[in-house]
């Protein structure tokens, strides 16, 4: 068996050349035996300490991606916007990382779709049509399937301030409602219904011009907004298609202060009574000191001021509405088989918190809320009040309808409620819906909401209201 013998050579043998490459080689070997060493020892020395850095490295990371995900607070506009948006496509992102998909910081202009996860999958907030689908939407054909007659309550007589119960009462525009007619009215639901719902009397307020009067008898569906005193911006709709301007109106309800602020806009059409989209009406004499108040005449009394029109889409002047109407009315109302949609309210589900939500922001004095909640709470109307599955607490900024007897009613006693206690009417809709029990109702998220306006917000924050005599 042979062995390997290791044979050390003498320096004095080798030539100079050998001998210096022979140290070279001996000195890398000991400086790395050295680093190598070195590094094992401070290794294992420090390695919790190099380990927590690491971790807080890693959270650092997670806390900016998170940061930069979380949605931008709402920016507002302060100028008319343009007519930006005929025909052009709505666009959906794939990518949602939280319910809603984030917004922009400027939201003027912007028809981007924003997204949801549902059961581990990411859908759109509104499944709309094709483009080519909505330019060949119609209206379905007439349904008298509504077994009512209303008879709107007119009249002439003296109105005061408050009745005997202490129950604020209205003006010559909505006629005195007692609580005994208010009662009834929730239970006559028959062959012929007398209703008080606006315009009482003759003369009485919210007047509007002969030639305007005209053009909304020929709206057989219509997009309204309204601006009175001059707190808002008028925002221009967009993401509709040409066909659907031919198919639905536009109008925007102002009052003379705010038509002074727009009436020497470069684009507003004096003859045509048009900025951009919209068509203009100017309303005179408001009944209402309250301009809460007076906004919602058109917001609920559609029915009464576009009496041929069959469908109808209000959108409060906070926002910007940015999808193709006859596609809304197709999503909410006929493919859903729905007669009213509106947005449920993101926030709470109890009525009387809200209430308390309403005080401390400002938005109707103590004892106006306190009277009316007290009224519905002596009534036994239930704290969280559930209709057809859903919370009836609605956010009521964008309403979608049908215009039917059953709907223009359930309008009229809403108004009705309005009028009598205080203007926020989120108080007083789960109230009604509840008692009226309406049915075809479809309560849309708060993501569908977002996919049908751009939010915007009032140009002025709410403001202290002045007080008034409540018995």
């Amino acid at each position: 068996m042979s062995s390997l013998a290791v044979v050390s050579i003498p320096n004095e043998i080798l030539d100079p050349q050998a001998k210096k490459m022979l140290h070279s080689r001996k000195r890398l070997t000991r400086k790395g035996s050295g680093l190598w060493g070195w590094l094992l020892k401070n290794l294992c020395r420090w390695w919790g300490f190099l380990l927590a850095a690491g971790a807080l490295f890693v959270l650092l990371v997670e806390v900016g991606n998170l940061s930069k995900d979380a949605p931008k607070p709402l920016s507002v506009g302060l100028s008319i916007s343009n007519k930006k948006g005929l025909d052009r496509e709505d666009s959906s992102s794939s990518i949602a990382s939280s319910y809603i998909k984030k917004e922009k910081k400027n939201h003027l202009d912007d028809l981007s779709m924003p997204t949801r996860r549902v059961g581990g999958m990411t859908e759109s907030c509104l499944k709309l049509l094709s483009q080519e689908e909505i330019k060949n939407l119609q209206f379905p054909p007439s349904a008298n399937s509504f077994n009512v007659n209303i008879h709107y309550k007119s009249g002439t007589a003296d109105i005061q301030n408050q009745n005997s119960e202490g129950i604020r009462t209205t003006n010559s525009f909505t006629g005195n409602q007692t609580m005994s007619e208010r009662a009834d009215s929730f239970e006559q639901v028959h062959n012929n219904v007398e209703v008080h719902c606006g315009f009482f009397s003759q003369n009485s307020g919210f007047d509007i011009e002969d030639d305007d009067k005209s053009f909304m008898n020929t709206c057989e569906a219509v997009v309204s907004t309204c601006i009175f005193g001059g707190g808002d911006v008028l925002y221009q709709p967009i993401g509709m298609a040409n066909t659907s301007l031919t198919k639905v109106c536009y109008v925007a309800f102002l009052d003379n202060a705010t038509f002074g602020t727009i009436e020497e806009a470069a684009n507003y059409e004096h003859e045509a009574h048009k900025l951009g989209i919209w068509r203009i009406v100017v309303v005179h004499n408001l009944p209402f000191p309250d301009q809460r108040r007076n906004g919602k005449i058109p917001k609920m009394l559609g029915h009464r001021l576009f009496p041929k029109a069959r469908y109808s889409i209000w959108v409060d002047s906070k926002y910007q509405f940015r999808r193709d109407p006859m596609a809304v009315l197709e999503a909410l109302l006929w493919r859903e088989k729905s007669t009213l949609a509106i947005s449920e309210h993101g926030a709470r589900k109890c009525v009387y918190k809200e209430g308390e939500a309403v005080v401390k922001k400002h938005k109707a004095l103590p004892e106006e809320v306190a009277l009316q909640l007290d009224q519905y709470r002596g009534e036994g109307f239930a704290e969280n009040a559930i209709y057809d599955g859903h919370k009836a607490l609605a956010e009521a900024s964008v309403i979608v309808r049908e215009h039917n007897p059953l709907t223009n009613l359930f309008m009229c006693l809403w108004f009705n409620e309005v009028v009598r206690f205080t203007a926020r009417d989120q108080l007083s809709f789960p109230y009604v819906l509840c008692r009226f029990k309406l049915p075809h109702l479809k309560m849309f998220s708060v993501c569908t909401r977002r996919a049908l306006v751009n939010a915007l917000g009032h140009k002025h924050k709410a403001k202290q209201l002045e007080q008034v005599e409540i018995s």
